[in-house]
């Protein structure tokens, strides 16, 4: 389908399909993402394991207050699982929503709603979110073989990440003015934000601080779920909650500048 196809006057019913093709089309053909997500997170994990090795390492789960001691390896794919996630999900959202900010000013002013497209962006994020989850998850196989409880819980935390940093995509697409600054507060906010979850590299991993950044509750969950047999819904939750905080704000500025436009050409 045309856009001049997409901005004829709709009925209600069918918006909504229309708008979620869009979205999910703009976040999927994004060539760059598709080559980093294919090539780049299997060359990760390989450079990963190779430079980690086996030491024993102490990992806390808060929410039991019981410490771990696990393969520094496994836990360092996990931590390289989720910094991976977070850059391709928070780059293939943020790419998509700026390039079609103009077009759904167009498609707002032809007669879509607000809702319509915001629950359309809402489900291609995590449509996109869950198949870059499941590849990462897939692509570690070769590298170590958890359980399938052990697996269960890293998909499950490597989606609820890739949820919020695709959330932040949304809320800087909408938010920057330059392409430049919402690629580097991705990469730099996810590199930081994983790197400092494994005691491997950050000797202050089981410090409290960490449970202020968004990849504490996945990275909670993935370890006790993978390591300590703990299902740690909780902290998936926290995961959530910020995926919501993230996408709650983006969207509010998405409303305020969509309909900004319209009343302007009123």
């Amino acid at each position: 389908m045309s856009a001049p196809d997409a901005l004829r006057p709709r009925p209600l019913y069918g918006q909504f399909p229309t708008a979620l093709r869009f979205c999910v089309r703009d976040q999927t053909r994004n060539r760059l993402a598709a080559l980093l997500l294919v090539l780049f997170v299997p060359a990760w994990y390989l450079m990963m394991d190779a430079l980690a090795g086996h030491t024993t390492l102490d990992f806390k789960l808060y929410a039991t207050g019981q410490v771990l001691h696990i393969d520094g390896g496994h836990l360092t794919l996990i931590s390289a699982g989720l910094n991976s996630v977070t850059m391709i999900a928070g780059f293939v959202v943020f790419d998509a929503v700026r390039k079609a900010l103009a077009f759904d000013r167009r498609l707002v002013y032809s007669g879509y709603r607000h809702s319509t497209l915001i629950g359309a962006k809402s489900l291609a994020i995590a449509v996109v979110a869950g198949g870059i989850a499941l590849y990462t998850v897939l692509a570690v196989l070769p590298f170590w073989r958890p359980g399938p409880g052990g697996w269960f819980a890293v998909y499950a935390g490597f989606t609820t990440i890739a949820l919020a940093y695709g959330a932040l995509g949304l809320l800087l697409g909408v938010l920057v003015k330059h392409d430049l600054e919402g690629f580097f507060l991705i990469i730099m906010g996810g590199l930081m934000d994983t790197f400092l979850q494994n005691p491997l590299g950050n000797p202050l991993a089981n410090k409290p601080v960490l449970q202020c950044f968004p990849s504490f509750g996945p990275m909670q969950f993935a370890v006790g779920g993978s390591f300590g047999h703990t299902a740690l819904w909780n902290h998936l939750a926290l995961g959530l909650a910020w995926a919501a905080a993230f996408a709650t704000i983006g969207l509010v500025i998405f409303r305020i500048k969509t309909r900004s436009r319209v009343r302007t050409g009123a």
